[in-house]
Protein backbone atom coordinates (compact mmCIF):
# COMPACT_ATOMS: atom_id res chain seq x y z
CA UNK A 1 0.00 0.00 0.00
CA UNK A 2 1.29 3.39 -1.03
CA UNK A 3 0.61 6.11 1.58
CA UNK A 4 -0.21 9.89 0.21
CA UNK A 5 1.00 12.68 1.72
CA UNK A 6 -2.23 14.70 3.47
CA UNK A 7 -2.60 18.36 2.28
CA UNK A 8 -2.42 20.44 5.07
CA UNK A 9 -2.61 23.86 3.16
CA UNK A 10 -5.68 24.98 4.91
CA UNK A 11 -2.63 26.15 7.64
CA UNK A 12 -1.54 28.53 4.93
CA UNK A 13 -2.16 32.37 6.87
CA UNK A 14 -1.96 31.12 10.14
CA UNK A 15 -0.50 33.35 12.79
CA UNK A 16 3.00 33.25 13.94
CA UNK A 17 3.54 30.45 11.23
CA UNK A 18 4.87 32.75 7.87
CA UNK A 19 3.91 30.49 4.78
CA UNK A 20 7.28 29.94 3.56
CA UNK A 21 8.10 28.06 6.47
CA UNK A 22 4.97 26.02 6.58
CA UNK A 23 5.59 25.75 2.77
CA UNK A 24 9.00 24.30 3.58
CA UNK A 25 7.75 22.38 6.89
CA UNK A 26 4.86 20.48 4.56
CA UNK A 27 7.74 19.19 1.96
CA UNK A 28 9.82 17.95 4.59
CA UNK A 29 6.73 15.70 5.77
CA UNK A 30 6.09 15.17 2.12
CA UNK A 31 9.75 13.32 1.88
CA UNK A 32 9.23 11.34 5.23
CA UNK A 33 5.78 9.51 3.00
CA UNK A 34 8.06 9.34 -0.03
CA UNK A 35 10.83 7.70 1.85
CA UNK A 36 8.19 5.37 3.83
CA UNK A 37 7.06 3.96 0.62
CA UNK A 38 10.21 3.62 -0.83
CA UNK A 39 11.20 1.85 2.28
CA UNK A 40 8.16 -0.98 1.90
CA UNK A 41 8.74 -1.44 -1.48
CA UNK A 42 12.44 -2.57 -0.63
CA UNK A 43 11.43 -4.26 2.16
CA UNK A 44 9.15 -6.59 0.83
CA UNK A 45 10.80 -6.79 -2.65
CA UNK A 46 13.68 -7.98 -0.29
CA UNK A 47 11.64 -10.54 1.54
CA UNK A 48 10.37 -11.72 -1.82
CA UNK A 49 13.80 -12.37 -2.48
CA UNK A 50 14.47 -14.40 0.42
CA UNK A 51 16.92 -11.64 1.92
CA UNK A 52 15.46 -10.82 5.75
CA UNK A 53 18.64 -12.15 6.77
CA UNK A 54 21.29 -9.71 4.89
CA UNK A 55 22.77 -6.42 7.11
CA UNK A 56 21.02 -4.12 4.31
CA UNK A 57 17.74 -5.57 5.37
CA UNK A 58 18.25 -5.27 8.70
CA UNK A 59 19.89 -1.45 7.85
CA UNK A 60 16.77 -0.75 6.64
CA UNK A 61 14.13 -1.86 8.82
CA UNK A 62 15.82 0.23 11.32
CA UNK A 63 15.63 2.86 8.93
CA UNK A 64 11.57 2.42 8.64
CA UNK A 65 10.56 3.32 11.94
CA UNK A 66 12.58 6.87 11.16
CA UNK A 67 10.83 7.88 7.85
CA UNK A 68 7.20 6.30 9.30
CA UNK A 69 7.94 8.04 12.42
CA UNK A 70 8.39 11.36 10.89
CA UNK A 71 5.56 10.83 7.95
CA UNK A 72 3.19 10.03 11.10
CA UNK A 73 4.36 12.61 14.24
CA UNK A 74 4.29 15.34 11.24
CA UNK A 75 0.80 14.11 10.37
CA UNK A 76 -0.23 14.71 14.06
CA UNK A 77 1.46 18.24 14.31
CA UNK A 78 -0.23 19.69 11.69
CA UNK A 79 -3.63 17.93 12.63
CA UNK A 80 -3.76 19.22 15.92
CA UNK A 81 -3.14 23.03 14.59
CA UNK A 82 -5.67 24.91 13.48
CA UNK A 83 -5.83 28.57 11.98
CA UNK A 84 -7.39 30.50 14.92
CA UNK A 85 -6.95 27.79 17.47
CA UNK A 86 -9.94 25.90 19.37
CA UNK A 87 -9.85 27.39 22.85
CA UNK A 88 -9.66 25.00 25.62
CA UNK A 89 -12.85 23.93 27.37
CA UNK A 90 -12.91 23.17 30.76
CA UNK A 91 -15.86 21.19 30.38
CA UNK A 92 -14.33 18.64 28.23
CA UNK A 93 -12.82 15.33 29.39
CA UNK A 94 -9.25 16.53 28.10
CA UNK A 95 -9.77 19.14 30.19
CA UNK A 96 -10.58 17.31 33.12
CA UNK A 97 -8.07 15.00 32.96
CA UNK A 98 -5.51 17.51 32.56
CA UNK A 99 -7.30 19.45 35.52
CA UNK A 100 -7.63 16.56 38.14
CA UNK A 101 -3.94 15.10 37.38
CA UNK A 102 -1.58 18.37 36.82
CA UNK A 103 -3.65 20.39 39.35
CA UNK A 104 -4.59 22.98 36.52
CA UNK A 105 -4.45 24.09 32.97
CA UNK A 106 -1.63 26.68 33.96
CA UNK A 107 0.80 23.98 35.92
CA UNK A 108 0.04 21.47 32.40
CA UNK A 109 0.97 23.83 30.51
CA UNK A 110 4.41 25.28 32.05
CA UNK A 111 5.34 21.89 31.84
CA UNK A 112 4.85 20.89 28.34
CA UNK A 113 6.40 24.09 27.61
CA UNK A 114 9.27 23.83 29.47
CA UNK A 115 9.58 19.98 28.01
CA UNK A 116 9.43 21.73 24.81
CA UNK A 117 11.87 24.42 25.79
CA UNK A 118 14.91 21.85 26.35
CA UNK A 119 18.09 21.38 24.51
CA UNK A 120 18.28 19.37 21.61
CA UNK A 121 15.91 18.51 18.98
CA UNK A 122 12.71 16.34 18.89
CA UNK A 123 9.23 16.32 19.54
CA UNK A 124 7.18 17.28 22.84
CA UNK A 125 3.91 15.14 23.12
CA UNK A 126 1.05 14.99 25.59
CA UNK A 127 0.34 11.08 25.71
CA UNK A 128 -2.47 8.90 27.67
CA UNK A 129 -1.55 5.86 28.90
CA UNK A 130 -5.07 3.68 28.29
CA UNK A 131 -3.22 1.06 30.90
CA UNK A 132 -2.90 3.54 33.60
CA UNK A 133 -5.48 6.21 32.44
CA UNK A 134 -2.93 8.99 32.71
CA UNK A 135 -1.38 11.77 30.63
CA UNK A 136 2.36 12.39 30.35
CA UNK A 137 4.24 14.99 28.75
CA UNK A 138 7.27 13.00 27.13
CA UNK A 139 10.12 14.27 25.01
CA UNK A 140 10.52 12.64 22.01
CA UNK A 141 13.92 12.37 20.39
CA UNK A 142 14.30 12.49 16.89
CA UNK A 143 11.66 10.32 15.62
CA UNK A 144 12.69 6.82 16.42
CA UNK A 145 13.48 7.00 19.81
CA UNK A 146 11.75 7.83 23.45
CA UNK A 147 8.16 6.78 22.72
CA UNK A 148 6.42 5.99 25.63
CA UNK A 149 4.81 2.60 24.69
CA UNK A 150 1.40 1.93 24.59
CA UNK A 151 0.44 5.09 24.43
CA UNK A 152 -1.77 7.33 22.60
CA UNK A 153 0.06 10.54 21.11
CA UNK A 154 -2.81 13.46 21.70
CA UNK A 155 -1.09 16.83 21.45
CA UNK A 156 2.36 16.76 19.03
CA UNK A 157 4.49 19.91 19.34
CA UNK A 158 7.44 19.88 16.66
CA UNK A 159 10.78 21.25 17.98
CA UNK A 160 13.10 20.45 15.08
CA UNK A 161 14.92 23.60 14.04
CA UNK A 162 12.74 23.18 10.66
CA UNK A 163 9.56 24.07 12.79
CA UNK A 164 10.70 27.83 13.85
CA UNK A 165 14.18 28.77 12.64
CA UNK A 166 13.11 30.66 9.54
CA UNK A 167 10.94 32.42 11.91
CA UNK A 168 11.64 32.82 14.76
CA UNK A 169 15.77 32.44 14.99
CA UNK A 170 16.63 30.94 17.95
CA UNK A 171 13.72 31.89 19.70
CA UNK A 172 12.21 28.40 20.22
CA UNK A 173 10.00 29.87 23.43
CA UNK A 174 8.48 32.12 21.00
CA UNK A 175 7.66 29.56 18.89
CA UNK A 176 5.76 27.30 21.38
CA UNK A 177 3.82 30.86 22.34
CA UNK A 178 2.83 31.01 18.98
CA UNK A 179 2.09 27.07 18.54
CA UNK A 180 -0.35 27.33 21.83
CA UNK A 181 -2.46 29.98 20.01
CA UNK A 182 -3.27 27.62 17.33
CA UNK A 183 -3.73 24.06 18.86
CA UNK A 184 -7.12 22.47 17.91
CA UNK A 185 -8.21 21.69 21.63
CA UNK A 186 -11.13 20.02 19.73
CA UNK A 187 -8.78 17.34 17.47
CA UNK A 188 -6.75 16.49 20.77
CA UNK A 189 -9.74 15.96 22.51
CA UNK A 190 -10.71 13.38 19.81
CA UNK A 191 -7.26 11.41 20.48
CA UNK A 192 -8.83 10.85 23.81
CA UNK A 193 -11.45 8.31 23.11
Amino acid sequence: MAYQPKNFDHLLGTPGFGDTLLKNHFTLYQGYVTNTNKLSDALAAMAHADQMGTPEYGELKRRFGWEWNGMRLHELYFGNMKNGGVAFDLHTSIAKKIVAQFGSYEHWERDFKATGAMRGIGWTVLYHDPAGDVLLNAWVNEHDMGHVAGCTPLLVLDVFEHAYMLDYGLKRVDYINAFFNVIDWGEVSSRLK
